[in-house]
C-alpha cells in the first residue's frame, strides 16, 4: 500500500486556498477505488447517486472540465480519445457523451458533489457518494447547508459557523479552490460506511487493544465552476491501519498530533466520531506509538 502524505496538518481542520492545478491528487488507490465505485454502481446505486433536475448544466460544467483538467495534467493517468477518456491504470475508455455526473465519478477516485446557491442558502443538488463517511445522501440531497451539516457540534441553522460556512461559498472565486482534511476511525476497511455507530457502540474489536484501528483520511476540496456558479465538493478517502501508521518516519508527531486532537475533543464531538466509548483505548495505542 501507498501511504499518503501525511504530516501534522492532517488534524488541523481548516480550509486553504489551493493552487488549481492540484486540485485532484489522485494516488495509488486510484484504480482499485474505481473498481469498487463500479460495483457499487451496480448494488446501491440508489444509495449513492442522487441528483435534482435542475443540476444539470452544472453536471456538465463540471464533466468538461474534468475532460480538459486530467488528461493534461496527469497525461500518464488520463488520455483523450476519440470515444471518450481513456484511463490508463484500469483501460477503460469513459465516454463523456453519457449523464455527466454519473460519466464524471467513473473517471476520478473522488466522490463528487455539486452544490447550487438558492434563496434559502447553498443546496446539495447532485451528489455521486460511493464512499461515505457515516452519512447518508438521501437523507442530504435537496437541503441547505446548515440542515445537512445539523449533526455536527456546533452547527446548525442560525449557528455562527453555519453563517461562516455560507459566506465563505459566496465569496469563493472560480480561479482559487479551497481544501480541507477530514479524519474519523474505524474498526475497518470498508470505503462504502453510511452507517452511523452509536457514541457507546464498541467499534475496535473486544480485546484489551483497541485493534484493528483504521485512519480514514478525506482530501476535501471546494472548486466554484465559473459559468453556472456552483460549487464542486470533492472527497477522496485514504486508509491506514494504526500498525502501519507506526512505521512512518514521522510516526511519532503525527501519533502525538493525533492523540492532542482526541484529548481535545468535546464529550459532543466524541459522540459525533463514535468514540466516546473507545477513546482512552485508542489513546492507549497512540500512547505507544509516540
Amino acid at each position: 500500500m501507498t501511504l499518503p502524505a501525511f504530516d501534522t496538518r492532517l488534524f488541523q481542520i481548516a480550509t486553504k486556498p489551493l493552487d488549481p492545478a492540484d486540485w485532484l491528487d489522485p494516488d495509488a488507490d486510484m484504480a482499485a477505488q474505481l473498481v469498487e465505485k463500479a460495483r457499487l454502481h451496480k448494488t446501491h446505486f440508489s444509495e449513492i447517486f442522487a441528483e435534482l433536475p435542475e443540476s444539470r448544466p452544472a453536471q456538465a460544467e463540471l464533466l468538461s472540465l474534468l475532460a480538459d483538467y486530467l488528461p493534461d495534467r496527469f497525461p500518464h493517468l488520463w488520455q483523450k480519445r476519440d470515444d471518450g477518456l481513456f484511463i490508463v491504470p484500469s483501460g477503460e475508455v469513459v465516454d463523456l457523451a453519457g449523464p455527466p455526473l454519473l460519466q464524471a465519478a467513473k473517471l476520478v477516485q473522488d466522490d463528487l458533489l455539486v452544490l447550487s446557491r438558492s434563496e434559502p442558502g447553498w443546496r446539495l443538488v447532485a451528489a455521486s457518494l460511493s464512499f461515505p463517511s457515516s452519512w447518508v445522501l438521501s437523507e442530504k440531497i435537496g437541503k441547505v447547508l446548515d440542515v445537512i451539516h445539523q449533526p455536527v457540534p456546533g452547527f446548525g441553522p442560525e449557528t455562527r459557523p453555519a453563517q461562516l460556512m455560507a459566506r465563505m461559498f459566496d465569496a469563493m472565486r472560480p480561479e482559487t479552490p479551497l481544501i480541507r482534511w477530514n479524519w474519523s476511525l474505524y474498526g475497518d476497511r470498508r470505503l462504502f460506511h453510511p452507517d452511523v455507530s452509536g457514541p457507546d457502540e464498541p467499534r475496535f474489536g473486544t480485546g484489551e487493544r483497541a485493534d484493528p484501528v483504521h485512519l480514514r483520511i478525506e482530501r476535501q476540496t471546494l472548486r466554484k465552476l465559473p459559468k453556472t456558479r456552483a460549487i464542486v465538493f470533492t472527497i477522496r478517502i485514504s486508509l491506514v491501519d494504526l500498525d502501519t501508521f507506526a512505521g512512518l518516519p514521522d510516526a511519532k508527531t503525527l501519533a502525538g498530533s493525533l492523540h492532542a486532537q482526541l484529548l481535545a475533543l468535546t464529550p459532543e464531538q466524541l459522540d459525533y466520531k463514535g468514540l466516546t466509548r473507545e477513546r482512552d483505548r485508542v489513546l492507549n495505542r497512540l500512547a505507544g506509538i509516540i
